[in-house]
This record gives C-alpha cells, structure tokens and sequence, in this order.
C-alpha cells in the first residue's frame, strides 16, 4: 500500500516517514473504494430510472389509445343489441376471447393461437353495419343471446347488462383456463400465454384471477429470456401488476405468493443491500400467502428456498444486514428440509428441484445415505423447468462427489 511521506529533518540528509499509520491507510483506501462503487450504483440506477420513466411513458400512451380503440368498437356493436339468426354461422366468440376447442373453426377473425378477439372483424360485423343503414328490422350483436326483433318492443337495460356480464365472465373462464395450460408448457407455450393475457387485460383488469395471471407470466418471461434488462423489465412490470393488485385482495394467497417470487426475480439483478431488504419482503409476503393457503405446496417450497439461502449466507452479506438491520434474516438447513419435506407431504414430485434440495439439506446435515436416497428420487422426476435442468446439474455434481 502507497504511503504519504513527510520529511522528518530539513536537508539533503532528511529522513521520511508516513503520515498515517499502514492501518489508518487500509481504512481509508476501504472508504473510499466503498463510495466510489455507490457512486458507481446509483450512478446506474438513474440510468434505470430514467429508461423506465420512457418505457412506462410508452406504455400508458399505447394502454390509452387501444382502449379508446377498443370502446368505439364496443360502443358501435352496442347500438344494435338484437341479433338476427344466422344458419351459415359456424361458430360465436365473446367480444373478448374464446379458445380454441379442437374442433375445426371457420371464423375469419379466429388468430393464429386459436383464439379470437374483439380487434378481429368478421363479415358478419361488416353485414350488421349494412343492414342497419338500409333500415333493415333485424340486426346483430355477438354479446346477446338470438331473438326476434318482433317479439319486443323496446329493451330491458337491465337485463341486456346481466347478458353482457354473462358473457364476459364465461370468457373469462376459458381464458383462464387457455393460460393455465400454456403456463404449463414449454418456453413458446409460456410466452403465448403471455401474449394471450396482454390483448385481454382491457378487459380483465379488475379481475383478482385475471391479474394474478399476468403477473405469473410476467414471472416466467423474466426466466426464460437470456438479456438481463428484459429479465428486470419483464419482473419490474409484473411487480408493479401486484402492488395495484394487492391494494383490493389483500387476502390472495396467489397474490401475495406471485408478489413475493417477482420482487425475488427483480432483486437478482440489484446489489447486496436490495437483495437483502428484498429477502424482509419476500419472507413476509410467502408468510402471508401460507396462512391464506396453507395447503399450497408452491408456498412451502418458496418458503424452503428462503430458508436454504440465509442458511448459506457469506460472511460479507452478514456483515451487511447486521449493517443494515437490527434484526438480520435467520433461518437454518433444519428449517429449509421441513419446509421441502411438507412440499412432498402435499403433493408427492411436485418438483425435481424440491427433491434435489432436500438431498442438499440432508447433505449439509451430515446425513448421506438420506442424501443419496433422495438423488435417487429426484433423477426420476423429468426436467420440466429452466430450475429443474439446474438442479439436474448439481445433482450430476453431487453425485460425482458421492462416487470419489
């Protein structure tokens, strides 16, 4: 370490010496290099900052102008709520959405998921226009169930609007199920579901199932996709879904539980002091969602991991929350194996993941041949998930130290 020296005897025979002591030196070398690396960060987060402040500028521009969009096409279908009999339709879809059944769908506005939304004209629209400007009696909606126009002579506002909610809540249904599924699936499966909830959350916004739904897919396009700023973009926006959603349904199990893996996703990419306040948040959030649902195996797991990775804390993120906190996170391997374990009691292979690190747990508490029971398990289950083909290489790992 360079020392600063100050003559001790005037002359060509002068003597040096430091002017700090060596210890004084490292500690101020240390300060210094501590403030230049948060000039550094919050340096960067401006930048962050300021590129989100566009982005979300963007986004409300283009939210506003397809909402106006989509009501003027809501408004126009509205002005005729009788529709007429059709013989040569064959098939009806909500103005919103209606998945695909399988069977064969002739729909010109059908798109390419096999789903069909309200922006998708038909000629059966083109043909309702025509005939009201002839003057015609019969007219079409696709939101109202077929009657005569000379069977009534004015309409029920009332019950047109219980119609209108019957059909938006049945897709809604179907909806919900079409993202069940491609959340389960593959990467292009997952990032078709994504896209499925985005052209429906005009819609849907106010719906708790709805939301919670985007946010889960927000989820999964931050684990999938490989560029950092969209993993952070991507958790950014499905986080900032939740808060608003947690304002109303505060008592969401899978709201609090989606809040909680989001702000986990988005701390991955912060430095040590985010991640460890994020860790405070994360734990209350999976706490809540446990005690709305205990009986959710996801929760549990998440829970395990939490604990699994304070257990594993470095001595420099230790020192930084005991910095920060006068009560830093404590959990131990112990902690983490009953929550793995309950996840197996709720529902046996719920991950291969799970199972990996129950083998890691009773690793860590000396216990081999649990261990190696559980390795063995686990390589049964198959790699479902971007998590699973990691812990299937810490499985090859740990396996390979088992055989030396």
């Amino acid at each position: 370490v360079p020392r600063a020296l100050v003559p001790v005897e005037a002359g060509d025979g002068a003597m040096y010496t430091a002017l700090l002591p060596q210890e004084e030196q490292v500690d101020v070398l240390e300060r210094l290099d501590f403030v230049l690396r948060n000039i550094s960060e919050l340096r960067r987060e401006v930048e962050e900052l300021r590129s989100t402040l566009q982005h979300l500028a963007a986004e409300i521009v283009g939210e506003v102008r397809s909402h106006l969009e989509e009501t003027q096409k809501v408004t126009r279908r509205r002005r005729f709520p009788f529709p007429r009999e059709r013989s040569d339709s064959t098939g009806s879809s909500s103005i919103y959405f209606t998945a695909s059944s399988g069977a064969a769908n002739t729909d010109d506005g059908e798109s390419e998921g096999g789903y069909s939304t309200a922006n998708a004209e038909s000629d059966y629209d083109r043909e309702s226009e025509r005939e009201s400007e002839e003057g015609e009696d019969e007219v079409s909606c696709e939101t109202v169930r077929p009657v005569r126009r000379d069977s009534l002579d004015l309409v029920n506002e009332d019950e047109t609007h219980l119609m209108l909610d019957s059909s938006l809540e049945e897709g809604l249904g179907q909806l919900l199920q079409q993202a069940d599924r491609l959340h389960s699936g593959d990467e292009q499966e997952k990032r078709e579901g994504f896209q499925l909830l985005l052209n429906n959350k005009l819609a849907y916004a106010d719906q708790k199932d709805f939301l919670w739904r985007l946010a889960r897919a927000h989820s999964d396009m931050s684990e999938i996709t490989e560029d950092t700023d969209e993993k952070r973009s991507y958790a950014s926006d499905g986080k900032e879904e939740m808060e608003i959603a947690l304002q109303k349904w505060d008592q969401s199990a899978e709201c609090h539980q989606w809040y909680a893996v989001l702000c986990g996703q988005l701390a991955e990419h912060e430095s040590i002091q985010k991640r460890i306040q994020t860790g405070y948040v994360f734990k209350e959030h999976i706490d809540k969602a446990i005690a709305l649902k205990p009986e959710d195996p996801k929760s549990h797991y998440l829970l395990g991991r939490w604990c699994y990775q304070v257990s594993h804390l470095g001595w420099l993120e230790k020192k930084t929350a005991a910095a920060l906190f006068e009560a830093p996170p404590t959990a131990t391997v112990q902690d983490a194996l009953q929550n793995f374990l309950r996840v197996e009691e709720l529902s046996p292979g719920f991950s291969k993941a799970g199972r990996v690190y129950i083998a890691k747990c009773y690793r860590d508490l000396g216990n081999n041949s649990a261990a190696v029971l559980w390795m063995t398990l686990a390589a049964e289950l198959p790699v479902n998930t971007k998590e699973d083909a990691e812990s299937e290489r810490e499985l090859e790992e740990m396996r390979s130290v088992c055989q030396e």
